[in-house]
Parts: structure tokens; sequence; C-alpha cells
């Protein structure tokens, strides 16, 4: 389940959706066109994550990402919060392919997204240039 209609939430469902994720969005405006995934053109509703796998909070709103949270929290799925890391049950990987090979690169504690930036530039590199 993702929760929230830019960039972010755009980009997690393009990567859970290639990955075979059966996915949800809910978000009022949705920027993405993501093949197989479900658009519920509303707000978050507290309630919506019954049956989830886990969660995405990517809003452009504290309130909604937070609830999110909350609610993922309570339901024992794992959930990342895109503007707290603290309320992260789990942190988002960086995808790197290349070369018939794919890897996730996670930020250690999501403290330093520049860092794993660099790191997945860095691994994406090596792939792209293996055979």
């Amino acid at each position: 389940m993702v929760v929230g209609g830019g960039a972010v939430a755009r980009r997690r469902a393009e990567v859970l959706a290639r990955f075979g994720g059966e996915v949800t969005v809910i978000a009022p405006d949705w920027t993405g066109d993501v093949a197989g995934a479900r658009w519920i053109a509303r707000p978050y509703r507290p309630g919506d994550l019954e049956g989830a796998f886990l969660a995405v909070a990517a809003t452009g709103d504290r309130d909604v990402n937070r609830a999110v949270g909350e609610e993922a929290r309570a339901r024992g799925i794992p959930v990342t919060v895109a503007d707290r890391r603290e309320e992260c049950t789990f942190f988002f990987p960086a995808i790197c392919e290349g070369g018939g090979v794919t890897a996730g690169l996670i930020s250690q504690r999501g403290e330093d997204h520049r860092r794993a930036a660099r790191a997945a530039k860095r691994v994406r590199e090596v792939l792209e240039g293996s055979d």
C-alpha cells in the first residue's frame, strides 16, 4: 500500500510493481502511470491498511504520514514514513540493476540519504560495466 501521489510515492510504487508487488496507491491526485498499480482517488482514511503486506507513507502532509505510520505499526505492517525515519520500521532500498544482477542498497538506519545515493550510483556503474 502506497499512500501519497507525488514523486516519492511514484518511485516506491514503481519498484514494488516491478518486483511483483500488488500495489495500491491511495491519493487524491496521482502523478504516476505505474503498470499494474491500482489507484484509489481519495485521501487516506483510517482502516485503509487492512490486509496490506507493507505500507509506504509518502504524502506532503505530516499528519497523514503520521497516521499511516501509526496504523501500520498497530497492525504489525512494516512501514516506511518518508518524512520521519524514527517512525519507520523498514527503510526502502535503492535498487541497482545491470548485467543481469539486481542489488538492493539500504542506508544505515536511514540517516544519510546522500551517502546511500552515492553508493547506489557506484554500484550501478559497476553493474552496468559487468557482462
